[in-house]
């Protein structure tokens, strides 16, 4: 199982596709990496040698951000936002959808579960809720 920057990539997969596995590489950037390594797209990731396997870290090394590097820079353009107390900032801060979709209904990923909000109208339910807090 061959390693490329601290990441597992699977053996039984082409070359193209176990690249992906690597975090900011897409189909494209994958097939690019492939072109400028000089190695064919459809071999096994298993039958790779070192030598391949060098030419892909020094290609990855000069061209691409990929991995902890690119997960610090788009972590620290969310605190930007943040900080500066933008739109985008306050529905990150919120946990909200920040792209402009709806939020009435859907969104129950970003919302997380429903949680109901108001008077409870049982009495025996009041009661259980009073003595929860």
């Amino acid at each position: 199982m061959p390693r490329l920057l601290g990441i597992d990539i699977p053996n039984n997969k082409h070359t193209n596709v176990s690249l992906q596995y690597l975090y900011g590489i897409g189909p494209h950037v994958a097939n690019e990496i492939c072109r400028m390594a000089n190695i064919d797209p459809l071999k096994k990731a298993g039958e790779l040698n070192e030598a391949d396997i060098s030419a892909i870290l020094n290609i990855l090394h000069e061209h691409f951000m990929v991995e902890g590097d690119l997960r610090r820079q788009v972590a620290s353009n969310i605190r930007r936002l943040i900080a500066i107390n933008s739109y985008r900032g306050t529905r990150h801060k919120k946990n909200l959808p920040v792209h402009g979709q709806r939020t009435k209904t859907n969104a129950r990923t970003r919302k997380g579960a429903k949680r109901t909000v108001g008077a409870i109208r049982d009495r025996s339910e009041r009661k259980q809720a009073n003595a929860d807090k």
